[in-house]
This record gives C-alpha cells, structure tokens and sequence, in this order.
C-alpha cells in the first residue's frame, strides 16, 4: 500500500516504538499523523496532531474514532510489560493490566477503526507485537501471555479483515532500546529500525514483521519439540 498521501493514528505515539512509528510515516510522506495517547500535552512533536485515546477506555477510543473518520493505517503501539506479576506469588494485578492494555486494547481499537479504513478503502492495521508472543520466561510470564493473545487476536483480524481489503501486519521484536526494556543489558534494536522494517513491510504488502535475530529465531524454532531452548 501506498505511505505518502496517507492518514495514520498511532497509539502510544508520545514515546519509543510510537513516536518512531509517527516520525517514519512523516518521514514516508503520511498526509497526516495522529498521535492518540492519554494525555495529548505529552505529545512534543509539531508535525503530528494530537489525540486523546486510552486503549483501556470504550468512550476514549470512540471519541477518538469520531475525530479522526479520516485515517487509512491504524498502528496499535500501546502496550504496558506487566512485569509486576510473579510466577509463582504475589497479586496478578500487573498481569491482568498487561492484557487489558495489550490484548483488549488492541481489540477495542481494531473493532473501532475496522469500519472507517474499509469505508476508506481498507488500509492498513498495525500490532505492535513481541516474540514474547512466541517464547515465554519465569521473569514476566504476564506480559508474555497478553502478547501470545494479542498474537492470536492479530491472526483472526487478518482473516476477518481481508474481504474490506485491509492489510493487517504483525511486528515483532525482541528487546528493543525503549523505556520498557530499560530493565536489561541484554542486545537491543533501535525504535527507528523496528519503524522503519514496517513501513518497508506496509509499502510491500507483507503481513509480517521479524525485527531482528532473535525474532527469526524464535518463530523457526516454533515446530521444534517443547522445551527446545530459543531466542528470549
């Protein structure tokens, strides 16, 4: 699909992968960019426009959905880690916040928008994913199940979207040099690659995105044997 002359929203866009994802699609000749966050005075960037959207609120993503019938790439960014939920003690609080944001989120927004890119020939629909979807750890055994179903959730979009003509991509990545993955020393890739790797992906129609190595890695290894160590 074409990027230059195109309308997009991107939640989470005040920061990280988003704000990457709002700069590349400037930078590819986007006619215009929302920046849907919570809070849109977080939003610093002069070139897009700023929109209040919580992912977690029904009345938010429809407001939001009313003020931008214009857009033709939805990009679904906001995500939370969750990693607060032990495996084995302790509350499932950051766990249960992890798949309200990332899953539901996702869901709520999808359903939101679904209608307005077929009425505005199709488009594109984004998830920013993770091979957490893929490989969970003992560390944040929550964030990675919210990813595993957002996973799915992209997969039935996908289906369910291809007869208005929408081209649904899954991003995925391991860590990646943002606030959320602060926590580790561990090799990261840059937001700007992961930003850029999409938008190569959404020119070229491909439904799938493996930012780096260890994704490859990861999603090779899926046919192996349960327990084969991989990736993450």
């Amino acid at each position: 699909m074409d990027i230059k002359g195109s309308i997009a929203l991107v939640t989470g866009a005040n920061r990280g992968i988003g704000r990457a994802f709002a700069r590349a699609l400037i930078e590819h000749g986007a006619k215009k960019v929302y920046a849907a966050v919570r809070d849109p005075a977080a939003v610093t960037d002069p070139d897009v426009v700023p929109l209040r959207l919580d992912v977690t609120d029904e009345q938010s993503i429809t407001a939001a959905a009313a003020l931008a019938g214009d857009v033709t790439i939805v990009i679904n960014n906001a995500g939370v880690g969750g990693a607060g939920t032990k495996l084995l003690e302790g509350a499932f609080d950051g766990a249960r916040h992890a798949m309200d944001v990332n899953y539901f989120g996702t869901w709520a927004v999808a359903r939101a928008f679904a209608p307005i890119l077929a009425r505005n020939g199709g488009g594109a629909l984004v998830n920013m994913l993770s091979l957490a979807s893929w490989s969970s750890r003992p560390e944040f055994p929550g964030y990675a199940a919210s990813k595993a179903a957002q996973w799915s959730l992209t997969d039935a979009l996908r289906k369910g979207l291809h007869g208005q003509g929408t081209l649904v991509v899954g991003v995925h990545a391991g860590f990646v040099e943002t606030d959320l993955s602060a926590w580790t020393d561990a090799p990261k890739i840059s937001a700007d690659t992961v930003a850029e790797l999409t938008m190569d992906a959404l020119l070229h129609d491909r439904p799938e995105v493996l930012a780096d190595e260890q994704s490859r890695t990861v999603k090779a290894a899926l046919s192996q044997p349960v327990g084969t160590p991989s990736g993450l």
